[in-house]
């Protein structure tokens, strides 16, 4: 098999970043407005910094005196060299050496961390993390279509984990590594910062608010897919704040893999883009305790106060692994179908197929005159569709685990003992609604059998071994992955009694299941799930 094109991304990397440096420059109408937009925000952002930024604030201050000035090829110089600029610094790098040693070395360490006695057993091995990492769906399919054209994932996101749950995803399958983009302030630590500069990775500094900046951005992705290079977005835009699946996707960066096969196809090129949908599944969430507030105070205002992301606390990141080993299948990462750009089910072969089977030529989509064009508003409804169809994968794909079955059971009794009460007051009763474990373990067989409807009408999946355990197996899984993680009880059990004690985390892990009508759903605050980046 040959090796994945990003193997010989370094020596196509300054070519990458001349063409997009060239298309912006030459899409760019008025490079009067570009340049003052570019001044403006970068001013306003700087004025309060000090120290390595000093001389930038300069530079843009000096920018904004002077381009009302310049004539209009002196403004197309400084276009140029500023998204030259940019497109530099969002540039990434592969290399195929340490590439091949975190394939080696990263599942065993994981491995180490999940269940050492195992991982000295299979020394060099991942029989580890394969129990506990579950990856589903059509992987060889995928493979396939990876030789026919180019892959875009566009997976759920949850937590700062994804990135390596799905990593470890494709290694394990087969299939070919990806570019992505990342936060610059995720750069910072020196060991994440030198596997991602190695591993594909490039900079999204989301501080950058001015127009030019996102040009190069979204240049830098199109030239990519275009050049074969596999490619991973998270649509949601940033982890989801309140545990649902995303409904509401941001696809500005997943619109350029419609440019891409539109750029392609007006140079007389036949390569294919495919999207691949996917759900990464936690029965701990890493951040949730963060998350959900921050989404309480998103659509409550004041009445929350965020606390630090757990993500950057190392001691917490060691717990969670730790506790996940008590459960086989703990993460799921689960392919969806793949799609094409028009959001139509792609078959094995690659071909396109309309809703009811038959097969479509995707480049008619895009003919204009009976040639290939992009059609700025055509294309945007084209990716509005698109998104569509990946959110309803999402759905039908979202994998249930117990700590979501068990948190919307106990939600369910917390709802009903305050019928009356908004969401926000009834989250206010913490410790106060009791029930017994009987009464838990009822609720809980019964909202299983719905579920269990449901997964056989396509519209979720029950996680490894939730049709096959008693119901009382579930309740004691999922309090035992919550305590001793949380640093408060979800669920207090004293003797055969159990307290609804952490109202926020119960909403957070009962919400994966709200899209599909057997959790709580949080009605009109279901657009700031996503929250900001």
């Amino acid at each position: 098999m040959p090796a994945p094109s990003i193997f010989g991304f370094n020596a196509e990397r300054a070519s990458i970043v001349d063409e997009v440096v060239a298309r912006v420059a030459s899409e760019t109408s008025d490079p009067l407005l570009a340049l003052n937009d570019a001044a403006f925000h970068e001013i306003r952002r700087l004025e309060a910094k000090t120290g390595d930024e000093h001389e930038a604030l300069s530079r843009f201050r000096r920018l904004a005196r002077s381009v009302g000035k310049m004539g209009e090829a002196q403004r197309r110089e400084e276009l140029r060299e500023l998204a030259r600029e940019c497109a530099w610094d969002v540039a990434g790098n592969f290399d195929p050496r340490v590439y091949q040693f975190s394939s080696r070395v990263v599942p065993t360490l994981i491995s180490s961390l999940i269940s050492p006695r195992e991982t000295l057993r299979d020394l060099g091995g991942d029989r580890a993390v394969r129990r506990h990492v579950v990856v589903q769906g059509p992987a060889a399919e995928i493979r396939t279509l990876a030789e026919l054209g180019t892959l875009l994932f566009v997976p759920t996101h949850l937590s700062n984990f994804d990135s390596i749950v799905f990593g470890y995803g494709l290694q394990r399958e087969g299939l070919p590594p990806a570019t992505y983009g990342a936060g610059k302030n995720l750069f910072t630590n020196p060991l994440l910062s030198f596997f991602m500069h190695n591993l594909g990775a490039y900079q999204v500094d989301r501080r950058l608010k001015y127009g030019l900046y996102k040009a190069v951005l979204k240049a830098y992705s199109c030239v990519l897919i275009e050049r074969g290079y596999h490619s991973l977005f998270f649509p949601g835009g940033t982890r989801s704040r309140s545990g649902a699946v995303e409904e509401k996707l941001k696809l500005g960066l997943a619109g350029t893999g419609l440019e891409a096969f539109v750029r392609a196809a007006q140079r007389g090129e036949s390569r294919r883009v495919f999207f691949v949908p996917a759900t990464i599944n936690y029965l701990l969430t890493l951040e949730a305790r963060t998350l959900i507030d921050d989404f309480l105070a998103e659509v409550g205002k004041s009445r929350y106060i965020i606390e630090d992301d757990e993500s950057t606390q190392a001691r917490r990141v060691l717990t969670l692994v730790r506790k996940l080993l008590l459960t086989d299948g703990s993460i799921v990462l689960r392919f969806c179908p793949p799609l094409d750009p028009f959001g139509n089910r792609v078959a094995p072969d690659g071909r396109s197929l309309d809703p009811r089977g038959r097969a479509v030529d995707p480049l008619s989509y895009v003919l204009k005159g009976g040639e290939p064009a992009l059609d700025p508003a055509r294309d945007a409804q084209y990716t509005r569709e698109l998104g569509e169809a990946i959110a309803r994968s999402y759905a039908r794909n979202v994998v249930i685990l117990s700590t979501h079955l068990v948190a919307a059971a106990a939600f369910a009794r917390l709802r009903a003992a305050f019928p009356r009460e908004d969401l926000f007051a009834a989250l206010r009763h913490r410790d106060e609604v009791r029930l017994t474990r009987a009464e838990l373990v009822s609720d809980l067989d019964a909202l299983r059998e719905k579920a269990k409807a449901l997964e056989d009408q396509g519209r979720l999946v029950l996680g490894p071994g939730l049709r096959e355990k008693s119901a009382a197996a579930l309740v004691d899984e999922a309090v035992r992955a919550w305590n001793g993680y949380h640093s408060y009880p979800v669920l207090a059990q004293e003797g055969d009694g159990i307290t609804v004690a952490d109202t926020n985390l119960l909403l957070y892990y009962q919400d994966r299941l709200a899209a599909s009508g057997l959790g709580y759903k949080v009605g009109a605050t279901r657009a700031a799930a996503g929250g900001a980046a």
